[in-house]
């Protein structure tokens, strides 16, 4: 059954949706806002004003692993129309979104949590999840289409997200002193971009049940449009959960591990989870930036030195491992450390 459908019918949600013996986190006004910077993806792109946005995305990724970002060459209109296709595709009629239901062993498609385990705690939250990049990977028979405009708006969305990715790769690197390509090198040409489409429908316990569980992305960087109206995301920092707060018109962009280990753990994957709310639907889309699984992934040697020494593995196709760790619980990283 759908999470969408639990929701309708109102009863008492399974026991597996539970986190057991913990405060799954409410939205309320207990929890602080998170403190990081907007940075100007324009002011980026020029030599003349790039010095004080630079200093800026090191500050956020060295402290938080996540900033706002604005200026990103989408205009609000367009956001508007990406979140209006993705909500006309979660109200159509079950029938017609399970004809874009995932396959057994895959998550591509739509459906919700891929089942390993019967101790498996599961998120409060439909999916639908596909391949953007490379275009010749895409899966059509997933992609909606219904409502009509969805792929046109989803390959724009696509093409716009990769341009911003490379944008912040490379002043990633120029944030740390190095040269520009250094990061863009290790994420390669064949990189794996994915959407993933995310509904989290009213829940009635949101006192212990999440929309996703505690975990930090596999991907190099994450780009994030959020719900224009419903609060939910949350990361940790120093053991306290901190909620992100909507600015109209920027997207949130996160470090995932890959880049972690690229940065020999100055720039920090953030813990992030999103809880539920009792009263209202909240709707997000979400770009995982993935480096190529042929590429492997290690600190930068510029990175590596006395007074740092390097904290990580190489790894390769990092997202293999990925799943299986977060199903249960667990933090891939810590296979990469040293």
């Amino acid at each position: 059954m759908s999470v969408q459908e639990l929701s309708i019918i109102g009863k008492e949600p399974p026991q597996n949706y539970f986190h057991k013996g913990s405060d799954a986190g409410i939205l309320d006004a207990s929890v602080p806002l998170i403190q990081i910077p907007v940075v100007d993806i324009g002011l980026l792109a020029s030599p003349s004003t790039w010095t004080h946005e630079l200093h800026k995305l090191r500050s956020a990724l060295s402290s938080w692993g996540c900033f706002q970002v604005r200026n990103h060459g989408m205009t609000s209109l367009f956001l508007d129309q990406m979140r209006q296709v993705a909500k006309q595709f979660f109200s159509l009629p079950m029938e017609e979104k399970q004809k874009y239901s995932r396959e057994a062993d895959s998550i591509e498609g739509y459906g919700n949590d891929m089942v390993i385990s019967e101790h498996q705690t599961l998120d409060w939250t439909d999916r639908l999840y596909l391949t953007l990049s490379p275009e010749d990977q895409r899966k059509l028979k997933f992609w909606p289409e219904n409502p009509q405009p969805f792929r046109k708006i989803l390959h724009e969305f696509a093409m716009k997200s990769q341009q911003i990715n490379e944008i912040l790769l490379k002043a990633m690197a120029r944030s740390l002193d190095m040269e520009e390509n250094c990061f863009l090198d290790q994420y390669g040409e064949r990189a794996l971009v994915t959407a993933r489409f995310n509904f989290y429908p009213p829940c009635q316990r949101p006192d212990q049940i999440l929309g996703v569980k505690p975990h930090a992305d596999a991907s190099a960087l994450t780009i994030l449009l959020p719900d224009k109206e419903v609060e939910g995301l949350q990361f940790l920092k120093d053991k306290e959960w901190f909620r992100v707060p909507i600015i109209p018109q920027a997207l949130l962009v996160n470090v995932g591990d890959q880049v972690e280990i690229m940065s020999n753990g100055i720039f920090k994957s953030p813990v992030h989870r999103v809880v539920t709310n009792s009263e209202k639907e909240r709707i997000t889309v979400a770009v995982f930036c993935i480096p190529d699984s042929d590429k492997e992934i290690k600190p930068a040697d510029a990175l590596v030195n006395e007074t740092r020494p390097r904290l990580y593995k190489n790894v390769k196709d990092y997202v293999s491992l990925y799943f299986q760790y977060y199903q249960r619980g667990k933090r891939p990283i810590e296979a990469a450390m040293i």
